[in-house]
């Protein structure tokens, strides 16, 4: 008789290769290389540990041999309905919940039962059907201790088929439901086993209670691989010695649906299926989760372009808003130059000549009724410019504080009642840094000295006044503006002591006037486009400076979202192609 060690991988793969065929050693092969694919990518996009590990167990389980997981609520009859299927009583019955961990049958030349890890017992047995298949008895899908059940849901990722029982006294109960459905997320081949049919009346009950499974079954998970109604406790007393309980019990057909499903064929099968049946889960479930962090970095790439765009608007409504109050400025030196032609027609003239003879008094009129308070209003405007500069900067800052913070609240509500994200994981990066902006908007607007920046815009707007060569050093705007506008005064004195009243009145007065009508309005020109001109320069330089400092704020969390948007576009890449690899194996291997 044939004997090897189940536990030993050479003994094991040596087996393989004497019943594979060619194809299904190609087929073997690449089902490993593309599993280990998936498993780098899952490792990559730090997957869930769980996810990892049933991918990790399901990739060694290629080199173990068929694992039959038997599942089911306590009271469903699992240990009897498995020590009659291998013709011992091996396992402990009861009908209280006996089973309290895992154990899994394997081949043996004794009986044996030795602790593993994870609460699993292993049982040996000299038993024909464990020399091809491992059996797994499981705790009741409603134990009364939730850490059993904790232990099943971990140990059916691995099964390469389920026999899932339901007892005939109340089939299909909501736990049996519940679990079903997880069972049927990993994609596992379910074969439905209805227990203790014996205390039916007869097969009208029987039929009725099997007709309720399979059309429950085809709700809740679809096509199964089969629905069985047994007794155990008939076909244990049959092959004990009771060979006329054997076809009451209805276990023969279930043997046979085993025989002729698990020869080497099927074993192999279901063998590739299942770990195939796990990664596309797996594949799907990241795909589910990259979607979701692509959602993420879609509304985060949407806030950056609102930013952007919010500077935009910032930027032209400030330009707008300069080029007004520059206009107020031009319109101050316009009024200028209309009141000091108005005053050389006023003075430049025959009955003005006593006034003319004074030159002091000339010049005091002059600054009086001509640049009078202009330079005052001028520094007023200044001021205002300055005022308005620091306020609109702070109001941006204030925007982009608050439109971050709304779009942190978002995400907050996204996940509330959620254990906060990982360290590591995209949520956690790109909440650090959307509060690492939120952060330094905070600090720029608690630590806003408005008066302070003030000052120092005031001082740089003068001091850009003064080198445009405007006014000396230290002279306010006021005075550079009466500076620059004042005309050469007229020497009277020396025009009368040369030329009669008749010519000053008809040819020097208006050529005088024409010529310092004309001087002022080129000093104004002068005057407003230097002005202007300063006045332009340190109004880009803030708005530079405005914008560059949002700019670096939002500078990291811009490159995070670009940089997380290529890995996982790369990422949904990589795992279309492996899942379109997969279903190709899934048929090849299905056929």
């Amino acid at each position: 008789m044939l004997y090897f060690n189940p536990s030993n991988r050479t003994d094991w793969n040596n087996l393989m290769e004497a019943i594979l065929t060619p194809e299904q050693e190609d087929l073997l092969r690449r089902t490993r290389d593309t599993l280990g694919r998936l498993r780098d990518m899952l490792a990559e996009a730090e997957a869930p540990a769980g996810d990892r590990v049933a991918l990790a167990d399901s990739i060694r389980q290629l080199d173990e041999l068929f694992l039959l997981v038997v599942a089911g609520e306590f009271n469903a009859g699992k240990s009897a309905f498995i020590n009659a299927l291998i013709g011992s009583h091996l396992l402990q019955e009861g009908v209280t919940p006996t089973t309290s961990q895992i154990h899994l049958l394997q081949y043996g030349p004794e009986i044996a039962r030795t602790p593993r890890e994870k609460g699993v017992w292993r049982h040996t047995a000299p038993i024909e059907l464990l020399k091809t298949i491992n059996i797994v008895d499981t705790p009741g899908t409603n134990a009364i201790q939730r850490e059993h059940e904790a232990l099943t849901a971990e140990f059916i990722p691995r099964s390469d088929l389920v026999l899932f029982l339901t007892s005939a006294d109340r089939p299909f109960t909501e736990s049996e439901r519940a679990f079903l459905e997880r069972i049927r997320q990993w994609g596992k081949k379910i074969v439905l086993v209805v227990n203790k049919i014996d205390i039916l009346a007869n097969e009208a009950e029987i039929k009725t209670v099997v007709d309720f499974v399979i059309a429950s079954a085809h709700k809740l998970v679809g096509d199964v691989g089969g629905v069985f109604a047994v007794s155990a406790r008939l076909a244990q007393q049959a092959k004990a010695g009771e060979p006329r309980l054997w076809e009451r019990s209805g276990l023969e057909p279930l043997e046979n649906y085993i025989h002729d499903t698990l020869d080497d064929t099927g074993r192999f099968r279901l063998k590739l299926l299942n770990p195939l049946g796990v990664g596309q889960t797996l594949v799907q479930k990241q795909l589910t989760a990259s979607d979701a962090d692509a959602a993420t970095l879609k509304a985060d790439r949407q806030l950056l372009d609102d930013v952007h765009q919010q500077m935009n608007y910032y930027n032209e409504d400030m330009q707008r808003n300069f080029r007004a109050r520059l206009s107020e400025i031009d319109n101050i030196l316009y009024e200028m130059e209309d009141r000091g032609e108005a005053f050389f027609d006023d003075m430049l003239r025959i009955g003005r000549i006593p006034d003319l003879i004074r030159t002091k008094n000339f010049q005091e009129a002059f600054e009086e009724k001509v640049a009078a308070d202009a330079g005052r209003q001028i520094e007023g405007r200044v001021s205002e410019l300055v005022d308005w500069l620091v306020e609109q900067d702070l109001r941006q800052w204030t925007a982009v504080a608050d439109h971050l913070a709304q779009r942190r609240q978002e995400h907050t509500d996204r996940i509330v009642g959620q254990a906060g994200p990982r360290e590591g994981t995209l949520a956690y990066d790109r909440q650090r840094l959307v509060d690492s902006i939120g952060k330094t908007a905070r600090q720029v607007i608690e630590s806003y000295d408005k008066e302070r920046e003030a000052a120092e815009l005031a001082d740089a707007a003068r001091a850009a006044v003064v080198n445009t060569g405007i006014a000396g050093v230290g002279a306010g705007i006021g005075v550079a503006i009466a500076i620059a506008a004042s005309v050469v005064w007229i020497d009277v004195t020396g025009i009368l002591a040369s030329v009669t009243a008749i010519a000053l009145g008809l040819l020097i007065l208006p050529a005088r006037r024409r010529k310092a009508k004309q001087e002022l309005k080129e000093k104004l020109a002068d005057l407003r486009g230097r002005l202007v001109s300063a006045l332009t320069e340190q109004f880009e330089r803030e708005m530079r400076r405005s914008t560059q400092r949002v700019e670096d704020a939002i500078a990291p969390f811009s490159r995070f979202v670009r940089a997380e948007t290529d890995k996982i576009e790369a990422q949904r890449q990589g795992l279309v192609e492996l899942e379109a690899h997969i279903l190709g194996l899934q048929r090849q291997v299905d056929v």
